[in-house]
């Protein structure tokens, strides 16, 4: 039986005893939970349906929570029911109900721990956005790992959600990488206020091999060709780059086709018509202190030039023109300014800055060596690169290293730690409960021992306490995936994974044997086990691939 179905169960016996008593039926809810008790003496689970319903209809907690408990005994699948405190209810399952999940999980697959919780919601989450100016630098690996991973959640609780990475190929950045470039081509070294290291002298050196002609232009000439090819060749890097890290995008927008298309124009006159523009020193302002912001903020200088706020104003405008009704957006750590004056402007054009906008902060990863932190690339020269930390500990462990912990907590990520192959690494302690369980797959199928179909199974057998455990572990990985998308932390799940269901495996397998030794004859009791040991399986699995790591079949 899973929590869902239990719930179900409770919010039944509660009909009836409404019905019974005459009670008014329209004080209950729609639905209810059950939660696992912190003491697992109280019971499998327990319910506060009795306190929830006793004002509304008048009745003492823990009378209401008697006539609850003397109807749940009744329920099938229900072992006891008691009464604690002011009215709680914990209650216990027999171990045919309790096992009985082992077979849901294994026949739903993948499908199992998915829902429609956020169905109806249309999201659009923009995160990386990394500008085209070099490669791709450890904070916004961290968004590629917690962005990916929140995507995944998203579409697994039934949201509609369009994952985007805004390309700023537009504005002064842009400039000082061509300026660099150029400088890089002709020998002389990076501006002042440019680019440096080797991927700069890379990047020029196959613009000129593409364009042979820069040679002969003049520098306005030849800087424009830098500009167009050079910012091609790194964002080309960064995407494969994303690609090889299993990130892709649903779209990549161009900043510069907001200005191609009129669409800061069109932001400009519909901030005019709510009313909040207005002039001054020849430079047009939007009125952001009306909505909370500690200043007002230019959209367009004095000289006619459109500020990078502008550009935010049309890319949220369009967004919402598309149909998104919530926008998300990752920003780093030193961007925490910005959010007084994007919910600002998104009040400016009507919206419920608390409903339509979202914006998350990410803290700074730190990458250790020896204890110390890494401070250079070998290739970008000022800063560590996705490259670099996938180089240091691979894929699975950089995205699981990242998604591990909450995205507003700074992380130092110990290189020695992560490649190591002991328990001691978060990673390889899960992984190697998802090789483990595929382990035991393949050797029961060389004894001859296969679960068999659903009706052979022996779910009241699952009645040891490690297995009880066990259960309950993956019983909990549906509310874990729905609470980790509602409240955007993927890192809920990596936890989940480590501490309930990876621990609780553990334990399992140390004290209930699923193989039969030697010539011991095949029992119904090993057919359980192995539907329980395949159940975890498939729960590791899907927690990993939301995740976006892979759960390997041998380590």
């Amino acid at each position: 039986m899973t929590p869902a179905e239990l719930a179900s169960v409770v919010l039944t016996a509660a009909h009836a005893v409404f019905e019974q008593r005459g009670l008014d039926r329209a004080a209950l809810p729609a639905s209810t939970v059950v939660e696992r008790p912190r003491n697992p003496e109280h019971g499998d689970y327990a319910s506060t349906l009795a306190l929830q319903l006793s004002k509304k209809v008048g009745v003492p907690p823990r009378e209401l929570a008697a006539a609850l408990a003397d109807e749940l005994g009744r329920a099938s699948g229900v072992k006891s029911v008691e009464i604690a405190g002011p009215g709680f209810l914990n209650i216990r399952l027999d171990a045919a109900a309790a096992g009985q999940l082992a077979r849901v999980i294994v026949e739903a697959g993948a499908e199992y721990g998915r829902s429609d919780r956020l169905a109806g919601e249309k999201i659009n989450l923009e995160f990386v956005s990394a500008n085209p100016t070099g490669p791709v630098h450890i904070g916004g690996v961290r968004w590629a790992a917690v962005g990916d991973a929140l995507s995944r959640l998203l579409r697994a609780t039934g949201a509609d959600v369009g994952t985007e990475y805004y390309f700023n190929d537009a504005g002064s950045q842009i400039d000082r990488f061509a300026r660099s470039l150029l400088a890089a081509a002709k020998g002389e070294p990076a501006p002042e206020d440019g680019y440096g290291g080797a991927y700069i002298a890379e990047i020029a050196t196959e613009v000129q091999a593409r364009r042979p002609e820069v040679r002969t232009l003049d520098d306005a000439a030849a800087q424009e060709v830098f500009r167009v090819e050079g910012v091609a060749l790194m964002f080309d890097e960064i995407r494969s780059s994303l690609r090889d890290f299993g990130v892709e995008f649903d779209t990549y927008f161009n900043e510069k086709d907001l200005h191609d298309r009129g669409e800061l124009d069109l932001a400009l006159n519909r901030l005019r018509q709510q009313g909040h523009l207005y002039e001054s020193e020849g430079a047009t302002w939007l009125r952001t202190t009306d909505f909370g912001d500690d200043k007002d903020r230019v959209l367009r200088k004095s000289n006619g030039e459109w500020t990078y706020f502008a550009a935010d104003c049309a890319y949220y405008l369009d967004k919402r023109e598309r149909g998104f009704e919530r926008v998300v957006i990752m920003l780093g750590a030193d961007h925490h300014g910005y959010i007084g004056r994007m919910k600002a402007m998104a009040a400016c054009f009507g919206d419920d800055p608390e409903r339509n906008l979202e914006i998350l902060i990410g803290q700074l990863v730190n990458l250790l060596r020896d204890g110390a932190p890494m401070r250079m690339s070998k290739r970008a020269g000022t800063v560590i690169t996705l490259e670099d930390l996938v180089e240091a500990i691979g894929v699975d462990a950089s995205r699981y290293a990242l998604a591990r912990y909450s995205s507003d907590s700074p992380i130092d990520i110990d290189i020695e730690l992560w490649t190591r192959a002991t328990r001691d690494n978060p990673v390889y302690y899960v992984q190697y409960v998802a090789a483990r369980t595929a382990g035991v797959a393949r050797n029961a199928a060389e004894v001859g021992l296969v679960p068999g179909d659903g009706d052979a199974f022996r779910p009241e057998l699952l009645d040891h306490e490690k297995e009880n455990e066990l259960l309950k572990a993956l019983a909990e990985f549906p509310a874990v995936v729905a609470t980790a998308a509602e409240l955007r932390e993927p890192h809920r799940v990596a936890r989940y994974l480590e501490e309930s269901v990876a621990a609780s495996y553990h334990r399992f397998y140390d004290n209930c044997r699923v193989l039969p030794l030697g010539d011991e004859e095949v029992t119904d009791l090993h057919r359980a086990r192995l539907w329980l040991n395949n159940a975890t399986r498939t729960v590791i699995a899907n927690g990993l691939h939301l995740l976006g790591v892979s759960a390997p079949e041998r380590m």
